[in-house]
């Protein structure tokens, strides 16, 4: 099916295996286990002799629609489902590494990427490096003998910084390791990671995928002996599972993926316009900007923007504050991809538990706010903004 319909078909469409009642509807499958013809086919079913559901904790129907369909969109051989975005990063690192390995990683990642890297899998000996997501030399001059993975955003949270995937591949292939790229921002609507040479993509399936802000979910892409004998290996044992329930979400919110990414995206543009002519403003990172410093390699990897804008306020932290606390439409939290538009002060929340020199290496400023545009109408969401940009000075 992959290769005879276009993406916006496979939305819809892909890895739908109907049951005998004929549902139209992809199906529900809430239970925990899955009942055997006999002792023989449960020892073949565990042995993977015979393929089919086992346990939900690794293999629920439902959740296999997900992965087949999400695999279609990437372009992928396989996926596996997490339970989050942040489970879909620790399954690749402990499904693919083991204590000694040095993993080479993005400055400007999300900041429980960072902490996942230094407080958590440092414990446990794994190694890691970060370096400048824009500067190719920097990763190259960054692998060592024990390097055996390369982690990136592109574009980058909050900065929207892009990488230069296909120049990453051709580094990560030299130095014989994998490279991941986290496309949550993008999404398989906007970027394919693995058609520009990378090996992995992680999503977080909480953001664009469901877009509606209902449920939590993840996935790990790649090629199958990668993915199979890597994360589920880690998975299955480990449990960070994804929900059949949220599974199913998911798959609602997958219909409509490219209708709002495209749609976010253009209003993201305009937002991003109308915001670098603020006085106020003193800065706008958006990759459909001219004025964005990895602008045209956006344009070339990328099928536009996206739909995410981050600017920094004249004024500090105190300015910033006060252009969330004047918001009365645009919601405040953490939380992206949604169709209700939302805004964060990146310095005291998804980055506030890394170090203030974490915070300086990757851009994070007290002045800086990230906005997820979502669908409301853009005089409303540019005049909710308004309210508290021109009190910022």
């Amino acid at each position: 099916m992959t290769d005879k319909y276009q993406l916006d078909t496979l939305a819809v469409r892909a890895g739908i295996e109907r049951s005998q009642f004929g549902e139209h509807s992809e199906a529900l499958y809430l239970t925990s286990s899955f009942v055997f013809k006999s002792a023989a086919q449960a020892a073949e079913r565990f042995a993977e002799r015979e393929q089919g559901p086992i346990y939900s904790r690794f293999t629920n129907p439902t959740v296999k629609v997900f992965e087949e369909r999400l695999a279609a969109l990437e372009g992928a051989e396989c996926c596996i489902a997490t339970a989050s975005g942040m489970s879909a990063i620790l399954s690749t690192v402990m499904g693919l590494l083991k204590a000694g390995d040095h993993v080479v990683v993005s400055q400007s990642v999300f900041g429980a990427t960072i902490q996942l890297f230094v407080a958590i899998l440092g414990r446990f000996g794994v190694e890691s490096t970060f370096v400048s997501a824009t500067d190719v030399s920097a990763w190259q001059r960054a692998v060592k003998p024990n390097t055996r993975l390369f982690l990136l955003e592109t574009p980058s949270n909050p900065l929207t910084e892009i990488s230069d995937i296909a120049a990453l591949a051709a580094v990560a292939k030299r130095a014989g390791v994998l490279l991941a790229v986290d496309n949550c921002f993008c999404t398989p609507v906007l970027q394919k990671p693995l058609d520009l040479g990378a090996d992995i993509v992680i999503h977080s399936a909480t953001k664009y995928l469901d877009g509606q802000g209902r449920v939590l979910g993840g996935a790990v892409l790649g090629k199958r002996d990668v993915i199979r004998q890597g994360v589920l290996g880690f998975l299955r044992t480990a449990g960070p599972t994804l929900s059949a329930f949220n599974a199913w979400v998911i798959l609602k919110g997958l219909e409509t993926l490219k209708l709002r990414v495209e749609a976010q995206s253009a209003a993201a543009l305009q937002l991003a316009r109308w915001l670098e002519q603020q006085p106020q403003v003193e800065r706008v990172y958006y990759p459909g900007l001219p004025s964005h410093p990895q602008h045209e390699l956006a344009m070339r990897q990328q099928r536009n923007g996206g739909g995410i804008v981050s600017f920094v306020v004249k004024g500090g932290k105190n300015a910033a504050w006060n252009v969330v606390d004047n918001t009365r439409l645009i919601s405040i939290t953490a939380n992206l991809g949604d169709t209700k538009t939302t805004i964060t002060h990146p310095a005291t929340t998804t980055h506030g538990r890394i170090t203030q020199e974490a915070r300086d290496a990757a851009g994070v400023s007290d002045g800086l706010l990230r906005v997820g545009v979502g669908l409301e109408a853009l005089d409303d969401l540019r005049a909710d903004l308004l309210r508290g940009i021109s009190r910022s000075a």
